[in-house]
């Protein structure tokens, strides 16, 4: 057995199984990108080991581990082998104490090669929300009212061969009332923070990162406050789309789906949208009028969208203006345009 640090266990972890011996719920609630999980204890039995800890004595909670754990040391064995059958692993826990400790010891006598990770999961958090805050990345920020069709300009721009950090992918939220629609439940915060450290930590750090100008909040999910802050002094690119093309572009996306949705997501933003317009707006899905909805959505996302970015600091702000909303041939305009303005 081996102790290893975060950095060793980041740079050789596509070459070795990462098995996290926590609980399942504490593994989905956030664990580290490509882990494998081989929990020690159940849910129930953690809960039970941790109360008699507490409230009676470390050694009486040890022999309760050791009662539930020690009934399954060949299951243990035989789903690692299954997990990783070259026998090379990492493994860890919550702090790197005695489950990764003790799963460590048995799968090194069925002949594994083990690291363990020193601090466990706890110092893969502290090292990656450090990282947010210090690693160099050149961001660049496209922004544009609700319905310019930045997701879809971004998806361009990857194709085209431009480094992107698609937030909204990452958050499984379009980052409006209407956000969640046709999309998967979303993470945890703490699990979003850590598949964003995974993107960013791909990136070439010399190259320019495309992202969308969002909120801090994506549905449920907050950005870091590290990488925030260096998203709100970075270069600004903002889409100017005629209103037309905006609400063309919004029911292609949402007409599709099934009304109940889409009035609800109204009904969640009445209080700052204001009763008349609501009733209006469902008046309007009600006939099928889909562009007279999505134009009642963009007068007060419009608002919504001009104040947020006003309280950045983007240096240099940049306006583009755009009559067709033509994903690629955009993307390739603001590759030229990037390159001419050194960004």
């Amino acid at each position: 057995m081996e102790k290893i640090g975060v950095e060793r266990l980041l740079k050789e972890q596509t070459e070795r199984v990462l098995l996290d011996v926590r609980t399942p719920a504490e593994f989905e609630g956030g664990h580290i990108p490509g882990a494998q999980n081989l929990p020690l204890f159940t849910n129930e039995e953690r809960a039970i080991v941790g109360t008699m800890y507490k409230q009676q004595n470390p050694e009486i909670a040890f022999d309760k581990g050791l009662e539930f754990a020690g009934a399954r040391m060949s299951w243990y064995v035989k789903e690692a082998k299954r997990l990783a059958p070259d026998r090379n692993v990492f493994i860890h826990c919550w702090r790197g104490g005695k489950r990764s400790g003790s799963l460590a010891w048995l799968l090194g006598f069925a002949g594994f090669e083990v690291g363990v990770l020193e601090g466990g999961y706890k110092a893969y958090r502290n090292y990656i929300l450090n990282e947010f805050a210090v690693r160099p990345i050149r961001p660049v920020v496209l922004g544009g009212p609700t319905g310019s069709g930045k997701t879809e300009i971004l998806r361009c721009l990857r194709e085209a061969g431009e480094q992107v950090i698609d937030l909204e992918g990452l958050a499984n939220h379009k980052g409006s009332s209407f956000g969640a629609i046709g999309e998967s439940p979303q993470p945890t915060v703490e699990q979003f923070e850590n598949n964003l450290y995974r993107e960013l930590s791909l990136m070439d750090p010399t190259r320019r990162v495309w992202v969308e100008n969002e909120s801090r909040a994506i549905g449920r999910i907050f950005l870091p406050d590290g990488l925030w802050n260096q998203f709100q002094r970075s270069p600004l690119v903002k889409l100017d789309v005629p209103m037309e093309e905006r609400v063309r572009f919004l029911v292609g996306v949402y007409g599709a789906f099934p009304k109940e949705a889409l009035e609800d997501a109204f009904r969640r933003i009445e209080r700052r949208l204001g009763g008349q317009h609501l009733k209006a707006a469902l008046d309007a899905l009600e006939r099928n009028d889909f562009a007279t909805a999505a134009e009642i959505a963009l007068r007060y996302y419009d608002k919504s969208y001009s104040f947020a970015t006003s309280k950045g600091s983007f240096d240099p702000v940049l306006i583009w203006p755009v009559q067709k909303l033509d994903p690629y041939q955009i993307a390739n305009q603001l590759i030229t345009l990037s390159n001419e303005r050194g960004l």
